[in-house]
């Protein structure tokens, strides 16, 4: 009987880390499965569906849209309902995104299945730090915290794995339709690319049930209960992770920091910018914000492409993705065994080192190979007729444009073109199986009127493009590139940057950004700060995904890296100055530390 009880809190213990552990993987997922699926949709639904590359860039931004949702609402709705409940809801709201997506016949539904997606990941984001933040010894909070990230890159490995495999289908289906005439081929090719990606989104509805049913069996957070005034429920809370001594003088201090006496010992009470609140407040929003402007998620999201546009081809580059996000749970483990040994501050400081060095590798990669591109706008603008232009890189077309390269190697064109203040940007290989035809036209780029669009315009405020404006618009070439297809020397060369970049974000900021999110908010604040910090940071990230593929289409990917190294250094400089240790303290410690 004794060694039941014993064992008890340990069963506990671990179906907790578990489920909290799930609701990473989802994140993950949330994170990396556009990774190996945009090549695919990028393929067949910008066809089928028409969709801009602007568009295309929502559709990959929507989850992180989706979570600034969330964001706003997530630390309320952990307050009113509980942590657990939250976090149920997430859940469902996740599961049912996924035949939302899979089941897509056109933008609308697949956008507002990406959304809701990003809404789950939110909330997620919010929720299961701070559930794993207040229901943890703080003993065990570091690794705890860590193990949500661990699932997380789990997550993306899996998501790698899931693209993986859909891209080797695709490539034999492929190889299977080159007998077959150019018009049965390329419908060959185009329905084993629409299938690959429908597939890809299928595969991740079991996680989605699994965290959702589970999260039914888990107990609430015993700090949300202390709040409510249900003190015993708090206890037997307390009692089903940890001995009983434990429990009880843990249960002491969480009712001393909610006792009368220390709230007007608070003096401002619980507003979020109180003055002993500010700091703590701040210093977690600012490292929030700067780990997305590393680019971390849209680095993750868009990898397969850029190791394409590097010089590795189709299977191969998914393959590196693969091997990226293995080495990313690798790191993971590593920071886990050290950020309860070497602390917070030290692995930050190791990890945003290393990111700098990383960015600017790979931004000087790319700025070797930019800088060898042919501009050929003028000779695409000649071409174009009736304010239209078609073309397909085949051996005339590229010998024409004079771009046949001295080795034989493929070509690649990178276009952007507008019609007054609509703009898409397009690229296509000279390899690729079904050589696709570039086609340019107004229907296809100037997007009719929405009703939020007319809204704003009616109050002159004018964000969004005026279809009016377009209608008659000239079709103007702004830049257009061709360049031989790099080397996969080169393409490895990329990967391992990228490599040192995801490994140096895994040992740092990608553990320790969680445990910033929970620890530095005092205890009264902790939900809605949270709401707020991870606000920020998935706002930072929406903006930069959203934009990815069309600043690179106008500047290059080497722009894109060498923005991301600035931000990673003063990352660095914020972790070295401003960052304080919270390693084997109490939640009431910290606040205790910031309040002195």
């Amino acid at each position: 009987m004794q060694a039941t009880l014993s064992t008890a809190p340990n069963r506990a213990m671990g179906f907790l880390l578990f489920i909290a552990g799930m609701g990473g993987l989802l994140y993950g997922i949330d994170v990396g499965i556009i990774a190996g699926a945009l090549p695919y949709l990028e393929s067949t639904a910008s066809v089928a569906w028409k969709l801009t590359a602007q568009q295309l860039g929502f559709i990959v931004a929507a989850v992180l849209l989706g979570s600034v949702l969330s964001s706003l609402f997530a630390g309320a709705l952990a307050d009113l309902v509980g942590r657990r409940a939250a976090m149920v809801l997430a859940g469902a709201l996740f599961t049912l995104s996924i035949p939302l997506i899979a089941l897509a016949d056109g933008y609308l539904p697949l956008m507002l299945g990406r959304l809701l997606q990003g809404i789950s990941g939110g909330l997620i984001g919010v929720v299961v730090p701070l559930y794993l933040a207040e229901c943890l010894h703080a003993r065990h909070r570091g690794r705890g915290a860590a193990l949500f990230q661990l699932l997380l890159t789990i997550g993306l490995v899996a998501a790698a794995l899931i693209g993986l495999f859909q891209a080797q289908t695709v490539d034999a289906a492929t190889a299977a339709a080159q007998g077959l005439a150019e018009a049965q081929r390329a419908d060959a090719v185009f329905a084993a690319k629409d299938h690959a990606w429908r597939s890809i989104f299928w595969v991740c509805l079991v996680p989605g049930l699994v965290f959702t049913l589970g999260g039914l069996l888990l107990s609430e957070s015993p700090r949300w209960l202390a709040r409510k005034g249900r003190t015993a429920q708090a206890r037997a809370a307390l009692l089903r992770t940890r001995p009983a001594a434990e429990a009880e003088a843990e249960l002491r201090d969480i009712e001393l920091a909610l006792s009368p006496e220390t709230a007007a010992n608070a003096g401002a009470g619980d507003r979020l910018l109180s003055r002993r609140y500010v700091l703590p407040f701040l210093l977690a929003c600012l490292v929030l914000a700067l780990t997305q402007a590393t680019g971390i998620n849209s680095i993750l999201a868009y990898v397969v492409t850029i190791l394409n546009q590097a010089g590795l081809p189709g299977a191969t580059a998914n393959m590196a993705d693969v091997a990226l996000k293995v080495l990313n749970a690798v790191m993971t483990v590593v920071a886990v065994v050290l950020v309860d040994r070497k602390g917070r501050k030290f692995l930050m400081m190791l990890g945003t080192g290393g990111i700098v060095v990383a960015l600017l590798a790979a931004g000087l990669l790319f700025r070797s190979v930019e800088g060898e591109q042919a501009d050929i706008s003028a000779m695409l603008q000649a071409r174009a007729q009736g304010d239209s232009l078609v073309l397909r890189l085949d051996p005339a077309t590229l010998q024409a444009l004079g771009g046949t390269a001295g080795d034989g190697a493929p070509m690649q064109l990178s276009l952007a073109y507008s019609y007054g203040p609509f703009t898409n940007v397009q690229s296509r290989r000279s390899d690729d199986p079904a050589l696709p035809e570039l086609r340019l036209a107004r229907e296809d780029t100037v997007q009719a009127d929405s009703v939020i669009g007319a809204f704003f315009r009616r109050l002159h405020l004018n964000p969004f493009a005026d279809p009016a404006e377009g209608a008659s618009a000239p079709l103007r070439i702004e830049q257009a590139h061709l360049s031989a297809v790099p080397p996969s020397t080169h393409g490895w060369q990329v990967a391992l940057a990228i490599c040192l970049f995801v490994a140096s974000f895994a040992v740092g900021p990608g553990v320790c950004v969680w445990l910033a999110l929970s620890e530095l908010m005092p205890n009264r604040i902790r939900s809605n700060g949270m709401s707020v910090a991870l606000l920020i940071n998935q706002f930072v990230s929406t903006v930069i995904a959203a934009v990815f593929l069309p600043t690179v289409g106008q500047y290059g990917y080497a722009t894109l890296f060498f923005y991301g190294a600035g931000c990673a250094l003063l990352y660095f400089l914020t972790a070295t100055f401003l960052l304080p240790e919270t390693k084997g303290k109490t939640l009431e410690e910290i606040d205790a530390h910031f309040s002195r």
